[in-house]
């Protein structure tokens, strides 16, 4: 078990679990609450970021083997886990996410494969297109999305709001820890940010992305007219948004796990929790 939670990187859950949450929390606020539903939600969570992380490896096993910096530590590469054995994780996962969202409601159901498709398609674009970051953003960013149908079955537009900020957060330090495969990815013509624009701009690049999130994040506040514990919340996100940015240097990528890991993980967890806490007293 312990090799396919390594495999997963369950770890990397915390980043869109806490927006999940806000979605959820936003539509009960709105509705009436149901454990069950919170339960079917976090599943969906579960399944669908195992079947992308799962896939991930599969697809990239033999770029992770051809790279020095993850041909050790990666499981398929260093033979912990079969590649047919992830393949089949990956099935199964997929089959359980489609399933769960059949007891939620119609739109989440019909929805699913779609969902599936672009959380699974991402392991590709790096083989075609610099916009990859942005994909995975993408498919991140349908958690509050997708929290938000489960109790509604509508979509609105905070919720959407909401799912552009983590759009813009995820793809702006996913080019950050992309910092570290430029040359690798370069000479195996894989497609990236640092790639097509050098880690300067690729490092400018990502402060617009988070600088987009950012200003999102605070319209969401003024138009919602939240009280003070969003704005901890925000200001909280913001500071650890600008604070990674100044953590890693185009020449000094010794800190890219701390900023990529560390940072983005706390700022989503604490962001999660004084919003969920302004929701519950407002």
């Amino acid at each position: 078990m312990n090799k396919y939670l390594s495999l997963i990187k369950f770890s990397h859950t915390i980043f869109a679990m806490p927006f999940a949450l806000i979605g959820f929390f936003l539509a009960s606020h709105q509705s009436n609450f149901k454990w069950e539903t919170l339960t079917y939600v976090i599943l969906c969570m579960f399944f669908a970021r195992s079947a992308a992380m799962a896939f991930n490896r599969y697809i990239d096993r033999d770029i992770d083997t051809a790279n020095p910096r993850t041909s050790e530590i990666r499981e398929i590469p260093n033979g912990s886990i079969k590649a047919n054995s992830a393949l089949v994780f990956v099935i199964i996962n997929s089959l359980l996410f489609i399933g769960t969202t059949y007891f939620i409601n119609n739109i989440c159901f019909y929805l699913s494969p779609i969902a599936l498709l672009v959380v699974l398609g991402y392991s590709y674009t790096k083989r075609f297109t610099s916009l990859c970051h942005l994909v995975l953003g993408l498919g991140l960013s349908l958690s509050p999305i997708g929290a938000y149908l489960a109790v509604t079955g509508e979509f609105d537009v905070i919720p959407i709001l909401f799912s552009l900020v983590v759009l813009f957060w995820v793809s702006g330090f996913d080019i950050i820890y992309s910092l570290q495969d430029e040359e690798f990815d370069r000479e195996q013509k894989l497609h990236s940010i640092p790639v097509l624009l050098g880690k300067r701009n690729a490092l400018n690049l990502s402060k617009v992305l988070h600088f987009l999130a950012i200003i999102i994040l605070y319209q969401i506040g003024n138009f919602e007219d939240f009280g003070r514990f969003y704005w901890i919340g925000f200001c909280v996100f913001s500071v650890l948004l600008i604070y990674q940015h100044t953590l890693v240097k185009k020449d000094d990528l010794r800190k890219v796990n701390l900023a990529f890991f560390t940072t983005n993980g706390i700022a989503s967890v604490i962001f999660g929790i004084f919003v969920i806490s302004e929701l519950f007293i407002k």
